[in-house]
C-alpha cells in the first residue's frame, strides 16, 4: 500500500476509519512510510517491551492510540536505535528517555511554528475555486527535503557549539553546575496589553518581541534559553556578554515606538542546566530583580556586579574612576575605559531569597 493519487491505499484507510483522507497523504508523505503496526506490534518488531516503547513515545510527546494500526516502519527503527543505545551501554534507559523528550519537545514547538506561521501563508489558494487542501500536498512535496536538510545543518551546528562548550568546562561537575550569567528580559504592563489589543495584533507584537530578542542575544554571543510571550530568558558564559545584551535590548525596545518598555533582570553564579533549560537560586534570582526592575532599565546582584569589577568592565565606583583617569592624566598615559556603570541600589527582602543588594547598570559615557 502506498501514497498516491488515485484515492486507493491510505485513502481508502481513511475512509474506513473517518480520518481525513488528505491528512493521511499528507502523514505518508511527510513519514515516508505507510501504517503498519499497532504499538504492540511496533514494540514486540523492535525488540522491546511495551512498557518501554511506552515510555519512549510519551517522552516524544505522542499521545497513547491503544492498539489502532497507526505506525510505520519509521517508528519501529526509531524504537530500535533508542533500545539499541541502551543495550550497548552509551545510554542509560533514563537518558535514553531524557533524549527523546528533549528531542520531542523541542522539534513539537518547531513544527508547531512551521505550520502555524510558515505554511499557513504558503498555502493560500492561489486561483479562484482552490480549497487550501488542494494547494497544500505539492507545496508540502517541495519544502520537505530542503527543510529536513537545513535543520540537520542548524542540530549539527548547534551541537558542535554546545559540544565546544562542555569540553572547555574545568572539570566534570562544571559540565551540568557551571557559572552563567543569566538575564530575564521582561516586557512592562504586558497584561493590561492583552486587554486592549487584538489577538492578531497582539501576536505580532510578541513575534516582533521573540525576533528582536533572539536575535540580539545570538549576534552578541549569548544563548537564548526559552521565551515565554512577554518574557525571555538568556544566559552567557561571562558577565560582560550578558550586560551587553541587556543594554542593547533596552536600547532597541526604546526606539521602537510599537514596543512597550522594557526591564531586565541579571544574576551570576552556579546554575544546573538540564535539557537546554536552566535552574537554581542564580535563575531564581536573575528572575526576581526583573520584577523590581525599573522601566527600561537593568537590575544586576552583588556577584554579578563583582564579576564585572574584576574583568575590569565597570569600575568598583565613580569615584574611583574618577580618581584613575586623574592620576592617568598625571602620568600622561591614557586611563582605563570601562564598558558599564554600576550604581548600589536600596537593599530589599526578596521573596524566598532574603535580603539583596541590586545594582543598576548602565553604560557609560564614551564607552566602546
Amino acid at each position: 500500500m502506498t501514497v498516491d493519487d488515485s484515492g486507493s491505499g491510505e485513502d481508502a484507510q481513511g475512509a474506513d476509519s473517518g480520518e481525513d483522507p488528505l491528512a493521511l497523504r499528507l502523514e505518508g508523505l511527510i513519514l515516508g512510510a505507510e501504517r503498519r503496526y499497532t504499538p504492540f506490534q511496533a514494540a514486540r518488531s523492535a525488540g522491546v517491551s511495551m512498557e518501554l516503547a511506552s515510555r519512549f513515545w510519551r517522552a516524544m510527546g505522542f499521545a497513547d492510540i491503544g492498539q489502532a494500526k497507526a505506525l510505520t516502519e519509521a517508528d519501529v527503527l526509531a524504537l530500535r536505535r533508542l533500545a539499541g543505545l541502551v543495550e550497548a551501554g552509551l545510554l542509560s534507559e533514563a537518558m535514553a528517555v531524557q533524549v527523546a523528550r528533549s528531542t520531542g519537545q523541542t522539534t513539537a514547538r518547531l513544527a508547531e511554528w512551521q505550520i502555524d506561521s510558515f505554511l499557513e501563508g504558503l498555502t493560500e489558494p492561489p486561483e479562484p475555486g482552490m480549497t487550501r487542501t488542494e494547494v497544500t500536498y505539492p507545496i508540502v512535496e517541495l519544502l520537505l527535503p530542503e527543510l529536513e536538510e537545513f535543520l540537520v545543518y542548524v542540530w549539527r551546528r548547534q551541537l558542535a557549539a554546545s559540544a565546544g562548550r562542555v569540553v572547555q568546562a574545568a572539570d566534570d561537575e562544571e559540565m551540568v553546575d557551571r557559572r552563567l550569567a543569566v538575564g530575564f528580559a521582561d516586557l512592562v504592563g504586558f497584561t493590561r496589553l492583552t486587554r486592549r489589543m487584538e489577538e492578531e495584533e497582539l501576536g505580532e507584537l510578541v513575534e516582533a518581541f521573540e525576533t528582536t530578542a533572539a536575535d540580539l542575544v545570538a549576534a552578541n554571543g549569548g544563548r537564548l534559553i526559552k521565551t515565554l510571550g512577554d518574557e525571555v530568558l538568556y544566559a552567557a558564559d561571562d558577565a560582560g556578554t550578558a550586560a551587553e545584551i541587556a543594554l542593547r535590548l533596552i536600547e532597541t525596545m526604546a526606539h521602537d515606538e510599537t514596543m512597550p518598555e522594557l526591564r531586565v533582570g541579571m544574576a551570576f553564579g552556579t546554575v544546573t542546566t538540564r535539557m537546554g533549560d536552566v535552574f537554581g537560586t542564580t535563575v531564581n534570582l536573575a528572575s526576581r530583580l526583573t520584577s523590581i526592575a525599573p522601566k527600561d532599565a537593568v537590575l544586576v546582584d552583588t556577584a554579578f556586579a563583582e564579576e564585572l569589577i574584576r574583568t575590569q568592565d565597570a569600575p568598583a565606583s565613580e569615584a574611583e574612576a574618577a580618581d584613575e583617569a586623574a592620576a592617568a592624566e598625571k602620568e600622561g598615559e591614557e586611563p582605563p575605559v570601562y564598558r558599564f556603570g554600576l550604581q548600589p541600589m536600596w537593599q530589599r527582602p526578596v521573596r524566598g531569597l532574603g535580603v539583596v543588594e541590586p545594582w543598576l547598570l548602565t553604560r557609560r559615557d564614551g564607552a566602546p
